[in-house]
């Protein structure tokens, strides 16, 4: 798969700030979803204190769920820890294995935020960026925002608000577990971007793409250190 670059990683936790103020105005928020026949998932995973960071996409047929295709990575991040910076960390390594995608995707689903960022630009919103493609942010946990408690069926949803603006979705996506976080990452809007978190949570709280993106990628860390 190719990527064209957008900018260079070599940057100092200010300069990122700077970088995500700007690109939070690129992000396509509006955009209805159109043909999605092939979807990935992508997730990193890391060892406490450890530079060495472990990278998958996992691409995945809509018609029946099947893994068409996996890629990892093995590398290492040397920018910090700050939050609200996490795709400083996460994307070179993610965008490392999508560049080794021999199928390409029309949409990635995340495991972090998108919209539903201090600025706008979570690592979903900034993958779509990299990428041109429809991307949506499914997170486990909250990152900023405030919200009421959904009901306990699978759908069952409310909005994440940022003081009057709706920056994403809490939606709980099977009966009585913790709900998820989802977020317009790019090139997408929010309802389309729940709808198909929903349509791909096979029975599990995790929708299949990150799901098999994070058994990928714990699976390669457990083997480099097995």
């Amino acid at each position: 798969m190719r990527i064209k670059a957008l900018h260079t990683w070599d940057l100092v936790p200010t300069e990122a700030v700077a970088l995500q103020r700007t690109l939070a105005g690129r992000v396509k928020t509006r955009a209805a979803l159109g043909k999605c026949e092939l979807i990935a998932g992508a997730d990193v995973s890391y060892n406490r204190f450890s530079p060495i960071f472990y990278g998958a996409v996992v691409v995945l047929s809509v018609a029946d769920w099947r893994v068409v295709e996996a890629q990892t990575i093995v590398d290492e991040s040397a920018f910090p820890y700050v939050p609200g910076l996490l795709s400083f960390r996460e994307a070179p390594i993610l965008l490392r294995a999508f560049a080794k995608l021999r199928h390409r995707p029309d949409v990635v689903m995340i495991d972090g935020q998108g919209f539903a960022h201090p600025r706008r630009v979570g690592i979903a919103s900034h993958m779509g960026l990299w990428l041109g493609i429809p991307t949506i942010g499914c997170a486990k946990t909250r990152l900023i925002g405030t919200h009421g408690e959904p009901g306990p069926r699978a759908g069952d949803a409310v909005p994440l608000f940022d003081k009057h603006e709706v920056i994403g979705s809490v939606v709980r996506t099977k009966l009585r577990t913790k709900p998820l976080y989802i977020s317009i990452g790019h090139k997408i809007d929010l309802p389309s971007a729940v709808k198909l978190v929903l349509k791909a949570c096979q029975g599990y709280r995790l929708p299949e793409p990150t799901r098999q993106a994070h058994l990928h990628v714990n699976e390669l860390r457990l083997q480099a250190h097995g």
